[in-house]
C-alpha cells in the first residue's frame, strides 16, 4: 500500500508535467508561425519599392506656359517642405532664365505621423522613426527646345550627437585642475548635436514629388472640377 500510495501521485504529477510541457511546445510553435508572418510582412513592406513605376530625373515635360510650370512645381513642393527661396522660370523670345527652389531642412516624419508627406511608407518612415533624419529638396527647371527638363535632388541627413539620449554618463563632470567654471544658467544635459552626417539622397521622395509634378502638367481637370 505504501508503493502504491507514493506511486500514484508521481505519476499523475508526470502526466500533468507533459501536458503543461505539451501546451508550452504548442505555444511557441504558434507564436514562432506568427512572428514569421509578421516578419514577412515586414520585409515585403521595407523591400517594396514605393512607388512601382519610375519617371526618369530629370524629367521632361511638354511646352507649357512657363508661369503654370513654376506654380506647379511650387505647389507640389510646398505640401511636403517650406520653401526657402526660389528663383522662377523664364521661358520667352529673349529671355531664358533656369528656374531654381531650395527648401528648409525638415526633420522626418516618424511612424507615429502618418500625415507627414517627407517620410514615404516603408523604410525611409522607420528610419525616421528610429534615427534622427532630416530632408531637403533642390529643384533645377530647365527649358530646352521641346519643352522643360526637372530635376530634384532630395538630401538625407544623419544627426551626429556626442552621445545618445538615454545615456547614462554625463557631460557635466567636474574639473579637478584648478580652473574657475561659471554656472550663469542651468546646465543642458541632454545630448549635444556635433553635426549632420549626409546619407545620400532620399530618391523614393524625390520619384513622388516628379510624379506629382508630372501628373499637374500633363492630366487634364475634369469637367466636374472645372464646374467648381
Amino acid at each position: 500500500m505504501t508503493d502504491s500510495g507514493i506511486r500514484t501521485p508521481i505519476r499523475r504529477i508526470d502526466r500533468s508535467r507533459q501536458s503543461t510541457i505539451g501546451g508550452l511546445h504548442f505555444a511557441v510553435l504558434f507564436f514562432l508561425s506568427l512572428m514569421s508572418v509578421g516578419c514577412g510582412q515586414l520585409a515585403y513592406r521595407l523591400g517594396t519599392d514605393f512607388p512601382p513605376q519610375y519617371v526618369p530625373n530629370p524629367l521632361d515635360l511638354p511646352p507649357v506656359p512657363a508661369d503654370f510650370l513654376w506654380l506647379q512645381v511650387v505647389d507640389a513642393v510646398d505640401d511636403v517642405f517650406r520653401i526657402a527661396r526660389e528663383q522662377p522660370v523664364v521661358n520667352q523670345p529673349g529671355a531664358v532664365l533656369e528656374g531654381r527652389l531650395e527648401t528648409s531642412y525638415k526633420v522626418g516624419g516618424s511612424i507615429l505621423e502618418p500625415w507627414r508627406k517627407d517620410s514615404s511608407p516603408g523604410f525611409e518612415r522607420l528610419q525616421s522613426t528610429l534615427q534622427s533624419i532630416r530632408r531637403r529638396a533642390i529643384v533645377h527647371v530647365r527649358p530646352h527646345a521641346n519643352g522643360y527638363a526637372v530635376e530634384i535632388i532630395v538630401q538625407k541627413d544623419l544627426e551626429d550627437t556626442d552621445r545618445t539620449q538615454y545615456a547614462t554618463e554625463t557631460t557635466a563632470g567636474q574639473r579637478h585642475d584648478g580652473s574657475r567654471t561659471s554656472r550663469v544658467d542651468d546646465f543642458d544635459d541632454n545630448p549635444q548635436t556635433l553635426g549632420w552626417i549626409p546619407l545620400g539622397r532620399d530618391t523614393t521622395l524625390e520619384q513622388i514629388l516628379l510624379q506629382d509634378i508630372f501628373r499637374r502638367v500633363t492630366e487634364k481637370d475634369s469637367p466636374r472640377l472645372l464646374h467648381h
